[in-house]
């Protein structure tokens, strides 16, 4: 419940921007934010007493029998939407879910986040996450088709922009930085068309709010310039894809230290951050999927790129799996870690990533040796020796099933409900008949 004087700063911000609505928003399972509007005035009983809502129409939550879910704003997460304005004008709340009985909900991807933070959390340890996501920027045909995709201006990695690019990240940043999300880097990235913006590095719980902020908020302000933003992780082939490298590290609790740094070690590295490393390479393969959710995500995964397709660690080396990025100070000592994609539920990716690294502090797990050659390039023996990242969608679900670890992190609920989801995708991708198998063999079949 939040305290008064909270209550009272949010009420008077309604009323001093005269909002007239309210957006209550949450994500389903595999990361789509789901919204529930409410006039302005009933903003206190919705803060006081929560909102009902039927939650068995919503992607992997409750059965019809049990579909009465409750949403609970976090009033922390307040913010006045900068698109809207006058008689639309509007607010925002993220939501937490809990059952009718007052618990929280197994299958809310908040909870399951904050559920892992909190054993962090009793270990002495904070989790703190950098997100950094890549997207597109495309031109609509005349007609409003997307395909095949046009990007929207020609320009190469950090080049400094000469048209309307410059002008269209600023108004994204300041789009943000009305959420309280603050951009720290902004660049062109390497494919045509292709963009990323940093954000600053908090807590695993705030930058999942964010990125989830961060992709609905630029793809609106995408449109309201006549362009359209995706976060797809693969849209062109031959071309560079969509990756969402993400910066993690552990500071102690009780001192705000940086638990990843040992200024003596040759990587600068603590015992705690090698275990780290090794439970995030041993737990590869079962997290990939909730990472690198969609069947287009396996089509990023591939050498030649930049991502990465074998399972390894290295400082220098940005084909390896996890890299050790150099720090200006021992408390920025950070890990990277680059198999997830944009598409991904931020909260069930923050959430398995620090599983499986808890995992390899708690087992004491040893980590491997580092490779610092260019894994694409290594000779057959040394590459064979590295275990592969799943090359389908339909291998990483394998995958994930095999993971108790994982599994557990995300709980049995979410766990049974995204493997169903992804098996129905996977089912649906398999029986399409592709332009490329039509283009392919139907002239000599």
């Amino acid at each position: 419940m939040p305290t008064q004087s909270t209550f009272s700063e949010v009420l008077a911000r309604v009323e001093q921007n005269r909002i007239k609505y309210i957006d209550l928003q949450f994500t389903d399972v595999v990361g789509v934010v789901k919204n529930v509007t409410i006039p302005a005035q009933e903003l206190p009983d919705a803060i006081a007493k929560g909102i009902w809502f039927d939650g068995s129409s919503i992607e992997g939550f409750a059965r019809v029998a049990e579909s009465d879910m409750h949403l609970r704003p976090d009033i922390s997460t307040f913010a006045i939407l900068p698109w809207l304005s006058g008689e639309d004008a509007t607010a925002r709340l993220i939501c937490d879910i809990y059952t009718p009985d007052g618990q929280p909900f197994q299958g809310d991807p908040r909870a399951v986040l904050k559920r892992t933070v909190e054993r962090a959390a009793q270990m002495g340890l904070r989790y703190n996450t950098g997100p950094e996501l890549e997207f597109f920027l495309l031109k609509p045909h005349p007609d409003g088709d997307l395909i095949p995709p046009i990007p929207h201006y020609s320009a190469s990695y950090f080049d400094a922009p000469s048209d309307m690019a410059a002008g269209l990240r600023r108004q994204m940043t300041s789009t943000l930085a009305a959420f309280g999300i603050q951009v720290e880097a902004m660049h062109h990235e390497v494919a045509t068309g292709q963009h990323e913006i940093d954000c600053r590095y908090s807590d695993a719980l705030t930058t999942a709010d964010h990125t989830v902020t961060f992709r609905l908020a630029l793809k609106i302000i995408a449109q309201l310039n006549g362009l359209y933003a995706t976060f797809m992780p693969k849209p062109i082939r031959g071309a560079a894809g969509n990756g969402m490298h993400v910066l993690q590290s552990l500071t102690y609790t009780a001192t705000g230290k940086n638990a990843f740094a040992d200024p003596g070690d040759p990587h600068g590295l603590s015992k705690i951050a090698k275990h780290f490393i090794a439970g995030q390479l041993a737990h590869a393969r079962g997290m990939c999927v909730v990472l690198a959710p969609l069947v287009n995500s396996y089509k990023r995964l591939v050498a030649g790129y930049e991502a990465p397709v074998r399972i390894s660690w290295a400082r220098v080396n940005r084909s390896a799996l996890i890299r050790v990025p150099r720090a200006s100070t021992a408390e920025t000592t950070r890990l990277e870690l680059r198999c997830p994609d944009p598409s991904c539920n931020p909260y069930l990716a923050f959430a398995v990533m620090l599983a499986a690294g808890l995992d390899g502090i708690q087992r004491e797990l040893p980590i491997p040796e580092a490779a610092e050659e260019n894994i694409h390039q290594l000779d057959t023996p040394r590459r064979a020796q590295l275990s592969i990242l799943p090359e389908s969608l339909n291998r990483a679900l394998d995958a994930l099933e095999e993971d108790a670890v994982i599994r557990d992190a995300l709980g049995a609920h979410i766990s049974e409900r995204f493997i169903s989801a992804k098996r129905l995708e996977w089912e649906d991708y398999r029986l399409e008949v592709s332009a490329w198998e039509l283009n392919k063999y139907l002239p000599n079949y």
